[in-house]
């Protein structure tokens, strides 16, 4: 009786010291014969791992973590600061992941919750501006290479006019899509060269929940800082 009792207490002080984790990534990587993947996220600056799992077996994994608030974390078999991540926005629930281990980045098909699909939205419609960039580069650089210093100039403004359209996309993206935590993370890390009025913008119409996030603190604290220098 008093065994079964202290095996009982045990499993308790066990269940209680581990903490529960709110959100779950899990999937395949083919070809992952044997090595470590871990789970991590940005924190001062830095890859922090938030959970680890050893794999020798199998190519399936789940990874978890006690997740406060919808973040974008990061895939990887490595804690190198180069490594190559899978980066998805995660929420409470499940994500699933599957990729190779040849082609990790690349490969990785990711389905995940509302914040996922609003950010693959975003990264669609915002790499056709990248793409026009790309184009008028390379003709800009034929231009200047060919002496034909009018035309590269004149291709160097549509460039600008093409960059100055994606920032509006941005603006107007976060704006729509305020109630998301995805508003001002676009926002600090696709437009924050851009003229500071276009992330006060942003910033000033955020509801409290999404300007105290993570991604609305350093939008905020991003913002000061440019305008006190």
């Amino acid at each position: 009786m008093k065994n079964s009792l202290f095996f009982s207490l045990a499993l308790l002080v066990v269940a209680c010291s581990q903490p529960s984790k709110t959100m779950t990534v899990n999937g395949s990587i083919k070809g992952f014969q044997k090595g470590t993947l871990y789970l991590q996220h940005v924190n001062d600056g830095n890859f922090t791992t938030l959970d680890s799992l050893a794999m020798s077996s199998t190519i399936d994994f789940e990874l978890g973590y006690d997740l406060k608030e919808a973040e974008l974390l990061f895939l990887s078999i490595s804690e190198a600061i180069d490594a190559e991540r899978i980066s998805f926005f995660a929420d409470q629930g499940v994500t699933t992941i599957h990729t190779s281990l040849k082609h990790f980045k690349n490969d990785a098909q990711i389905e995940g919750g509302a914040q996922q699909k609003l950010l693959e939205t975003y990264y669609k419609n915002i790499g056709r501006f990248k793409d026009q960039r790309l184009d008028l580069f390379e003709l800009q650089i034929n231009a200047q290479k060919d002496g034909k210093q009018e035309q590269a100039d004149s291709l160097l403004l549509e460039m600008d006019k093409i960059t100055k359209r994606s920032y509006l996309y941005t603006v107007n993206f976060a704006i729509n899509n305020k109630d998301s935590e995805v508003s001002p993370f676009v926002a600090v890390s696709e437009i924050y060269d851009a003229n500071v009025k276009f992330l006060d913008t942003i910033n000033k119409i955020l509801p409290p929940k999404i300007a105290n996030s993570k991604y609305g603190i350093i939008l905020e604290a991003y913002i000061e800082t440019v305008k006190s220098e």
